[in-house]
């Protein structure tokens, strides 16, 4: 089923991520957390691609292909472009034809050390393409500016392009302000992005990955999180109970909002997904 078919029901939909584990077994360990999300009922389940442009397509799509297959999942699989030739994309294109992906996240992706961009230099470029190959297409939006972008207004114009280029639904990078989702929305809504946006949530389970995340995304830190890291770092049962809290407040929050759909990066954690599904169902 198409993504874009989530969007406008009764209900907000909720989507959950998973990525590629690692290790000799690494097929199995998927099946055993798309199993357990399968249970969650989500909106649809996307599977990310390799960070700093490695690039995993075969375990990406054959992912997607597990989840549609097994589970009667409805899968999003990412593809990045940065450093990718047209041949590259092309038979990325046909493996996951081959295994029956219908969307796909389009990406820019890490910088590849000692790869330029060739012929896609960015995700704008490589949506047409994806389009023309006949995927529902997605797109990554940012609600506090991509982290090499340092003008927000700026940041939205070019989100405007992916929609002109043809991207059908947008999902947000994490943060842990929902200030800064509303404020976005609404510039979206005002440079005449009408496309749906679902806000991307990731619970944290500790300090080191709040400031990985801090690094790697820009994502601010307001003080009612700082206090809370500040309180539970030292304990991590109670900041997990935090974190999983911290989660489903936000996520309630942007419900309340009227967002398009809400979307949780559950780190391949089944029981931290579930939680928080338990949690927000009722306000979705």
């Amino acid at each position: 089923m198409q993504i874009t078919n989530v969007f406008g029901g009764e209900h907000i939909p909720l989507s959950y991520e998973i990525f590629p584990p690692k290790g000799e077994l690494p097929m199995e360990e998927a099946h055993d957390v798309l199993a357990e999300l399968t249970k969650l009922d989500p909106a649809f389940v996307s599977v990310t691609y390799s960070a700093g442009g490695g690039g995993n397509t075969g375990f990406t799509s054959e992912i997607a292909r597990l989840g549609r297959e097994t589970f009667n999942l409805n899968m999003m699989a990412h593809l990045t472009c940065m450093g990718s030739t047209k041949d590259d994309v092309e038979d990325a294109i046909a493996l996951m034809h081959e295994r029956g992906v219908e969307n796909v996240l389009a990406l820019r992706g890490d910088p590849v050390p000692g790869k330029e961009a060739r012929d896609f230099q960015f995700a704008k470029d490589l949506i047409p393409r994806l389009r023309e190959a006949g995927f529902c297409v997605g797109a990554a939006a940012y609600p506090e500016g991509h982290a090499a972008c340092l003008d927000l207004d700026e940041d939205v114009r070019h989100l405007k392009e992916k929609q002109d280029a043809g991207a059908q639904f947008l999902v947000t990078q994490l943060f842990f302000d929902n200030r800064y989702a509303y404020k976005f929305l609404d510039k979206c809504r005002a440079a005449r992005i009408r496309i749906p946006i679902t806000f991307g949530i990731m619970p944290f389970m500790s300090k080191a990955q709040v400031s990985r995340m801090v690094f790697m995304c820009g994502a601010s830190l307001p003080s009612p999180l700082v206090k809370v890291l500040a309180r539970w770092e030292h304990d991590p049962d109670s900041l997990r109970k935090a974190g999983i809290e911290y989660a489903c407040q936000q996520l309630i929050g942007l419900a309340q909002h009227g967002v398009d759909g809400v979307h949780l990066y559950s780190m391949n954690k089944p029981d931290v997904a579930r939680e928080i599904a338990e949690a927000v169902r009722p306000y979705l």
